[in-house]
């Protein structure tokens, strides 16, 4: 089957923009101006724009080297029982993709929190998901982010921690207070999803005293990834 040919522009539409250059040539250049201004505008403010610049200044941070996919955030909100009366939290919320895959499975915005440290991201996220509270700080201090919220959001237990953050990228002793802060407002009947690029060894979790009850592969993702189901460990 042939390629399409590209256009070829009609001479007597060539000579009509010479004409308009040449006896306009300052209106001609400022259209061209903000044509390029609106587009840049449009690029820096895409989700994927945000995320490769977050990647550029804050890689530690970051810790992935393209943004979740769609597959792996309907795959770890398909974990998330929308009907339980409980907090969701998201730590790493980036921009958004899973924040909006959590709303698409009907967890109510009223119920879903979001915590995000780069505060450019954050703006993003507020803007995005108005009706959504996004707390914008350090994952290792969620116990003070949460006391942020209302008095009614401060009564309702934590029963879904869902974490996009870059564990395995996070030195000590930075990534222990994060476990530790996740596991201490995490509740007994809890459930924490983490999702990791290892597709082998344990969860940095379980150090913490949760139990990995079920693991998931997510294949169609971009490296491939791993969804891991946690919860406080059972009494002997």
């Amino acid at each position: 089957m042939p390629l399409p040919r590209s256009r070829v522009p009609d001479p007597l539409e060539m000579l009509a923009l010479a004409r308009a250059l040449a006896e306009h040539p300052a209106t001609a250049v400022r259209a061209a101006r903000v044509s390029v201004v609106r587009l840049r505008r449009a690029l820096t403010r895409s989700p994927r724009s945000l995320f490769l610049r977050e990647l550029v200044t804050q890689p530690m941070a970051v810790g992935a080297i393209c943004a979740s996919s769609p597959h792996l955030a309907a795959r770890m909100a398909a974990l998330v029982d929308p009907a339980s009366d409980g907090l969701v939290v998201e730590l790493g919320g980036g921009t958004g993709v899973i924040t909006a895959a959590l709303l698409a499975r009907g967890v109510p915005p009223a119920r879903l929190v979001v915590v995000e440290q780069s505060e450019r991201l954050a703006a993003h996220l507020r803007q995005r998901f108005a009706a959504v509270p996004v707390l914008q700080g350090d994952a290792a201090e969620l116990p003070q982010l949460l006391a942020r919220l209302d008095d009614e959001r401060r009564q309702l237990p934590v029963l879904h921690i869902v974490s996009g953050l870059p564990l395995l990228s996070i030195p000590e002793p930075s990534r222990g207070r994060i476990l530790a802060a996740g596991a201490a407002v995490l509740a007994p009947q809890g459930r924490l999803l983490q999702f990791t690029y290892a597709l082998r060894g344990v969860s940095p979790w379980q150090q913490v005293g949760l139990a990995c009850l079920r693991r998931e592969r997510v294949l169609a993702n971009l490296p491939p990834a791993r969804v891991d189901v946690l919860g406080p460990a059972p009494p002997v």
